[in-house]
């Protein structure tokens, strides 16, 4: 790959996370005290992610694959989405942000599989040189989650009840404007389907890998999956707004060392997952996301703030030892023929179906540990926990091991 090639797609993939990290990390915050919405509505709005993993593979399966060039349609969507994003920040009531808030979503959901399109168009060893790109995707991540908390200071209370975090919408729709328009100086990514080919309802969502399902141990892992995703919307939706109503100071800056462990338990999965095998790897991944929300429950931002600091470490494992290696898992499950079918079915089941009830769920428990001085947190952390105890229970007693390979 020329250097060149390698920095476009680099500030690509940064500017692709940075567009998420720099509005959705807060935006529980922003909606429960700036548009006062409560836990069912918040939840509503959380749901617009799931929303558009559901519309995506359509977006990409009937149009990015069979008519324009990936790139192209890249600009497009992150144009739209910078004007969206403007609409968002002028927004004064939840019932005019939710459209726009949700059109968002069905517009970028699509570009997380766009970026990675232009970015294999472009190696010949993604094995090798794709983790190299992907990782400024995080990096993007982590200095939005910087900028608001560090230069900006946008998270302050202060700054948060005088109406300054919906700055964060201008940030990431800056954002999104100006990778709108480089994206149309990418290399050229052209269609991967003939215009006339055929392509059916199961090929696009993954419902051709519904055979799958006929083996037990993966019919326990994809219920599995569905399961834990309501654990990790509970800390999507609640984890910022908890920070800053307990008296953290930067709290969206903190939790950038989620994202910066998730980099390092990256590296160390591959040595685990060898050494200790697929369901040792994924049951460890189930009792971190027990207990972080067990650090969260009985952490505050005194004394005990290293619990809650730690609670945040914990999402490089929570995350990379059970989604990605149960993308490793899927792989070798699937085989050739069903590969794209299986991860796609996979990741409809988990941000679509997991995350869509999870964020219900998790308004629903909100709204229910309301109290007159704000929220009873301990039950709202201590909920998950016990979601994700269970999960990993059930997990042990039926998932027989076995030897997976990463092909």
């Amino acid at each position: 790959m020329k250097p060149a090639t390698r920095i476009q797609l680099s500030v690509m993939m940064f500017l692709e996370f940075f567009i998420w990290g720099g509005w959705f990390v807060t935006l529980g915050t922003f909606l429960g005290t700036n548009l006062q919405a409560d836990g069912s509505r918040i939840g509503d709005v959380f749901s617009t992610q799931s929303w558009g993993a559901i519309i995506a593979p359509f977006i990409i399966g009937l149009i990015a694959d069979r008519f324009f060039n990936a790139e192209k349609i890249l600009g497009v969507l992150h144009i739209a989405g910078a004007l969206l994003m403007y609409q968002m920040y002028t927004s004064d009531s939840i019932g005019v942000f939710y459209p726009y808030v949700f059109a968002y979503m069905v517009l970028y959901m699509p570009t997380l599989a766009l970026v990675n399109s232009v970015s294999f168009n472009q190696m010949k060893n993604p094995e090798k040189d794709f983790s190299g790109i992907r990782v400024w995707g995080t990096i993007g991540w982590i200095v939005a989650g910087l900028l608001i908390s560090y230069l900006f200071h946008w998270d302050a209370k202060e700054n948060i009840a005088n109406g300054l975090l919906k700055n964060t919408f201008l940030l990431s729709g800056s954002a999104a404007l100006v990778l709108g328009l480089l994206s149309f100086t990418l290399p050229k990514t052209p269609p991967t389907k003939k215009t006339g080919e055929k392509i059916s309802l199961g090929q696009i969502i993954g419902l051709d890998a519904l055979k799958l399902l006929k083996d037990k141990n993966f019919l326990v892992f994809f219920l599995a999956s569905v399961a834990i995703c309501i654990p990790l919307a509970f800390y999507y939706q609640n984890t910022n707004p908890f920070l800053t109503n307990i008296g953290m100071e930067n709290p969206t800056g903190k939790m950038t060392i989620g994202q910066a462990s998730e980099v390092l338990f990256l590296l160390a999965l591959p040595v685990f997952f060898t050494r200790f095998g697929f369901k040792k790897t994924i049951l460890v991944g189930m009792l971190a996301w027990a207990l972080r929300y067990l650090l969260f429950a009985y952490g505050n931002a005194g004394t005990l703030s290293f619990m809650l600091l730690t609670g945040i470490a914990l999402h490089g494992i929570c995350y990379d030892f059970f989604f990605v290696s149960g993308q490793i898992y899927t792989n070798s499950k699937a085989g050739e023929q069903f590969k794209s079918a299986a991860q796609g079915l996979i990741t409809l089941a988990t941000y679509g179906v997991g995350m869509l009830i999870g964020f219900k769920v998790a308004g629903l428990i909100t709204d229910a540990y309301k109290t007159a001085d704000g929220f009873d947190y301990k039950m709202i952390w201590l909920i998950p926990s016990a979601i994700a105890a269970a999960v990993l229970v059930l997990f042990f007693l039926f998932f027989k091991d076995e030897k997976v390979t990463k092909s």
